[in-house]
């Protein structure tokens, strides 16, 4: 009984993330929840007395997957390298994952409390730019503070184009704009070289 209520638990909490990612918190309807999970209004309510409670829920398990991807990327060996794999992850993360779309979806909403993805990814960042400086991989004139402010930038655009439909000349593009950012970043042309896979 126990393996049932939990199969159910996460058939609601998947049928929750794809309708806040689609109509954000205000537009979710539980009554969509439930005929997305195939399941009934009683059983969500034993899982999720509230919307609210629902919807946090749905955030926590974003937020977490999120953070495990960028624990993987922090301690790479070449942080220039990193910072492409780092962008390219979290757009993807964007795109592919049904919990991370809503997590952005409820952020976008601005629901009182909720603390924004930002907290995860860009301590990881700075981390990266950090010991780019420290190896003096970045360019001079280049401060840390100034790449982290253009890198959250194009973070944010790569998350959002990623948010709608996949466009399959993305990569391609991805990887010219990740040319363009290198040469203004990275001290040398065989820091730009080991920054590209």
């Amino acid at each position: 009984m126990q393996e049932r209520a939990a199969r159910t638990r996460q058939a609601v909490l998947e049928a929750a993330a794809d309708e806040i990612a689609e109509r954000g918190y205000e537009g979710a309807s539980l009554q969509r929840v439930v005929w997305r999970a195939a399941t009934s209004m009683g059983a969500l309510t034993f899982h999720f007395r509230t919307k609210t409670a629902l919807a946090e829920e749905v955030r926590g398990v974003g937020r977490a997957r999120f953070a495990h991807r960028m624990e993987e990327l922090a301690a790479a060996a070449d942080p220039l390298r990193e910072l492409r794999t780092l962008i390219g992850a979290m757009a993807r993360l964007a795109h592919q994952d049904r919990f991370v779309r809503a997590a952005r979806r409820l952020e976008a909403d601005r629901p009182v409390g909720v603390p924004p993805l930002a907290e995860v990814w860009l301590p990881v960042l700075r981390g990266l730019l950090d010991r780019a400086h420290g190896a003096d991989r970045l360019r001079p004139g280049v401060s840390p503070e100034d790449a982290v402010a253009l890198l959250a930038h194009l973070a944010e655009g790569a998350m959002a184009a990623h948010d709608a439909t996949r466009d399959p000349a993305w990569d391609s593009v991805w990887d010219s704009v990740w040319d363009v950012v290198l040469h203004g970043l990275a001290a040398d042309p065989a820091g730009r070289r080991a920054g590209r896979p």
